[in-house]
């Protein structure tokens, strides 16, 4: 009997506009073992319907009635139950080296793209979300969504400039993880994937070499990152 996958996804008040970077680090995972979830859009606010996971947040993974949340244990548990599968790390000696990408996308990209695209955010996610999401963030960032993104252009060039680790990797190997991708790379890609579903707001610059990066991505697996709805 095959593997029965099921995986809630944060969407916006289109339920096809999945957009967390954390959910989209799961989708490539998936993607890159060969395995399909059931997709179920979830929104901030629908905190009972994924209560079964002890907690509140996306990407929540159901296998075989096994559940696992977060998208770094996901990954882990998904190289553990598969290991006939591609591996997402080249074996354990990649564990480590992804887990410092994974924080450093963490903490450094995705605060730097927030500054971006949190307007965007807001005015796309559903309507029940919205009171939600602004109180949040902006008890997060310490001012209004309005102030938070105020000098868009400035943002946007400190986001860019926290790339250099990022080229300087990419000059010699077209991925992170080296010849192929891999969970690093993923890591990465789902935040990029965050603004790209999100916001009319291009990140990148054609001739940056982090462009062609993600393209290489966006085209891996059949397209699957390629084809998914954007705002």
């Amino acid at each position: 009997m095959p593997d029965t996958l099921t995986l809630y996804e944060l969407a916006g008040a289109d339920a096809a506009l999945r957009f967390s970077p954390h959910c989209w680090k799961t989708r490539m995972a998936l993607a890159h073992k060969g395995l399909e979830a059931d997709r179920v859009p979830w929104r901030f606010t629908e905190k009972e319907a994924i209560a079964f996971s002890g907690q509140g947040l996306v990407p929540v993974l159901v296998h075989d009635g096994e559940t696992v949340s977060d998208s770094w244990r996901i990954a882990l548990y998904l190289e553990e139950r598969f290991p006939d599968r591609p591996s997402l790390f080249g074996g354990p000696g990649g564990i480590a080296p992804a887990r410092f990408v994974n924080d450093w996308a963490d903490m450094t990209l995705s605060p730097a793209i927030a500054r971006i695209i949190l307007l965007d955010i807001h005015d796309r996610v559903h309507d029940t979300d919205r009171a939600y999401f602004r109180a949040s963030r902006e008890t997060r960032f310490g001012r209004t969504l309005e102030e938070a993104v105020a000098d868009r252009p400035a943002h946007l060039a400190t986001f860019r400039q926290a790339l250099a680790p990022l080229r300087r990797n990419l000059a010699s190997a077209p991925f992170i993880a080296g010849p192929a991708p891999a969970y690093a790379d993923y890591c990465v890609f789902g935040m990029l994937m965050w603004a790209r579903c999100i916001s009319p707001v291009e990140l990148l610059e054609s001739d940056d070499p982090v462009f062609a990066w993600r393209d290489r991505l966006l085209d891996a697996f059949g397209g699957v990152a390629r084809a998914a709805p954007c705002a």
